[in-house]
């Protein structure tokens, strides 16, 4: 295997890697969001787009050269006659075999690297959306609890105006506590409506991210599939 082949392998791993890395359910997605926000990472960030663009266009090259490669040996030859020249045929299925491997390397590594890039956006959106819902759950659990010091702030002043109906004060101080009760109950009742909507968001991210990891598991035994039809043509040859 030629230098830059065993690169794209060694990178190929590492992708694999790094998305089972992704997938381990023990680690949540706070916690990827830190390292994401890392001081490393985020030197690194400022860049990522041109780093992967630029793998990219590696990997899309190194494909179709792998492409160019296989369609060469895998058509007729006028050149040697591999009936009566038993060794050229052999040399010209070995050929045929790396242009093969070559290209499921190539072929996989350019799809893994979207992969990645999706599951860190994933990830990153569902970090957010986690931080967003318990923000949401605060505000609503402060609202509930001015509500009830404000319930029971009325209701003592409401005791108090029965005792004394002449106390105006007290009456006046009762109706802006009951508007400050129907206040805080619109801001509950919006931040009830607000953390809804989060867990809606919250449900249909972590339902798309199990379609990515089924999709990734599917892809690894097609992967497998063909490495061991690579190997069994080889062996056969």
């Amino acid at each position: 295997m030629t230098l830059q082949w065993t690169f794209i392998a060694v990178f190929m791993y590492c992708e694999i890697g790094l998305i089972s890395l992704l997938l381990l359910p023990f680690i949540s997605a706070s916690r990827w969001q830190r390292i994401f926000r890392s001081g490393l990472i985020n030197k690194l960030a400022g860049y990522s787009n041109i780093y992967f663009n630029v793998f990219i266009a590696i990997l899309l090259l190194l494909f179709l050269d792998a492409i160019r490669e296989v369609r060469k040996y895998a058509g007729p030859t006028s050149e040697v006659d591999l009936k009566h020249n038993p060794e050229s045929e052999v040399v010209a299925h070995m050929r045929l075999f790396r242009a093969q491997r070559n290209l499921y390397i190539a072929g996989f590594a350019l799809f893994l690297w979207f992969v990645i890039r999706r599951l860190v956006t994933l990830i990153s959106s569902q970090a957010q959306m986690v931080a967003q819902a318990e923000a949401s759950q605060k505000q609503a659990k402060s609202a509930s609890e001015a509500a009830k010091k404000l319930m029971e702030e009325k209701e003592n002043l409401s005791n108090l105006a029965r005792a004394d109906d002449t106390d105006v004060d007290a009456v006046k101080r009762e109706k802006d506590l009951a508007q400050e009760l129907m206040d805080v109950k619109d801001e509950l009742n919006n931040a009830r409506a607000a953390l809804k909507k989060k867990e809606v968001d919250f449900d249909a991210l972590k339902k798309q991210s199990e379609g990515t990891n089924k999709e990734y598991d599917r892809l690894l035994k097609e992967m497998d599939k063909l490495q061991s039809a690579s190997d069994g043509d080889k062996k056969s040859n």
